[in-house]
């Protein structure tokens, strides 16, 4: 909570008002589904409703909690507006509707309806929360550590004929007995032809006798996300599938190695780009190299192409190059790279080499 009051006497703004539900748990570990924090330059109060009364009395900390009746934001936004001081209340656009703020501005005295919300002109808090400590960086590697015993396991499950969406809930299933808390996106396990749609959700097709299986998921462990990606095969890889596997992993395996602090995001886009422009499957990767993962599975900072944004020691990024040949295959890897001093350490340490089963 320090360090976002120090930005907003930088920002010069007297008092925010946070809604976003894993900013809440970031600032003052709040976990439950309603709630408002009111932030001046002196402190916080959490607002939120009766049904967390005893919730936050146990979660909350570096704040004060209050129980209000009604909506939790337009109580945090009445608390900010009797502040000494507070003239101006920032909020984030990103996190707020049109009809949640003008429900804020009628609840305000009229005075105050024109000028007193102004939007920040960048997530406060989400910029916050891209740089870990060592208490979320220990999370998310025990996170990413058991999302790659998931896989270990899945491989002996893995055969022709089962639905992939058995596949999905076998995976979930053995999540849940390592402990997750549950998965940080809908599991995709693409096979086949479907394996060249990138973000694919699980059917009821079986696996093929010969083919591509792309697996991809996440689990949330204390409230942190993890996410990687593993692809195999099912039967011996046909030349073209080979050669592209080979050519994806060199492409991840290359931009891995360019993450380090310093380096904008890219410079790591282009290391893996430029691998797989190479190899003439440049047309064929259609996405993003990689994304910051933590209490989302989608957070700043953002690896991709034109994006200027430097990585920070702390930050935990996502490196995950793919090939996808539509009526073919596809394939993807991906790995949890935590950015420190002296480059970039991967938690996902799980084997990359081909694997035929």
């Amino acid at each position: 909570m320090g360090a976002l009051r120090r930005k907003l006497t930088r920002a010069g703004l007297p008092g925010l008002l946070v809604t976003h539900l894993p900013d809440l748990r970031y600032l003052c570990g709040f976990t439950g589904s309603s709630a408002a924090l009111a932030v001046t330059r002196r402190g916080g109060r959490l607002f939120t409703d009766g049904r967390y009364t005893a919730q936050a009395a146990e979660e909350v900390q570096a704040a004060q909690a209050q129980i209000v009746s009604g909506l939790p934001a337009v109580a945090a936004a009445q608390w900010l507006a009797a502040q000494p001081g507070v003239v101006i209340t920032g909020f984030d656009p990103a996190r707020t509707t049109v009809a949640e703020l003008a429900k804020w501005k009628t609840e305000l005295p009229s005075r105050l309806r024109r000028g007193f919300f102004q939007a920040v002109p960048a997530p406060f808090v989400e910029l916050l929360r891209a740089v870990k400590d060592e208490d979320e960086l220990e999370i998310m590697a025990e996170a990413a550590l058991v999302g790659c015993r998931l896989f270990e396991r899945l491989l002996s499950f893995l055969r022709p004929g089962i639905p992939e969406l058995e596949v999905a809930a076998e995976l979930e299933h053995q999540a849940r007995l390592l402990g997750a808390e549950g998965m940080s996106f809908e599991t995709i396990v693409a096979s086949g032809v479907r394996s060249a749609m990138p973000h694919a959700r699980a059917t009821a097709t079986p696996l093929p006798a010969r083919g591509v299986v792309t697996l991809d998921f996440g689990i949330i462990l204390k409230g942190y996300c993890s996410d990687m990606t593993r692809t195999v095969f099912l039967g011996k890889p046909r030349a073209e599938e080979r050669n592209a596997y080979q050519a994806v992993l060199e492409a991840q395996e290359t931009a891995v190695e360019a993450v380090a602090s310093g380096v904008s995001c890219a410079e790591v886009d282009e290391a893996a780009r430029g691998v797989l422009r190479r190899e003439g499957l440049a047309e064929a990767f259609s996405h993003s190299t990689g994304h910051g993962v933590g209490l989302e599975i989608h957070e700043p900072p953002r690896i991709s192409a034109g994006q200027t944004a430097r990585l920070l020691p702390g930050m935990v990024v996502t490196i995950e190059p793919g090939a996808y040949l539509a009526g073919k295959f596809g394939i993807r890897i991906e790995d949890m790279v935590v950015v420190t001093r002296n480059g970039g350490q991967v938690l996902t340490p799980a084997p990359k080499a081909l694997i035929e089963l």
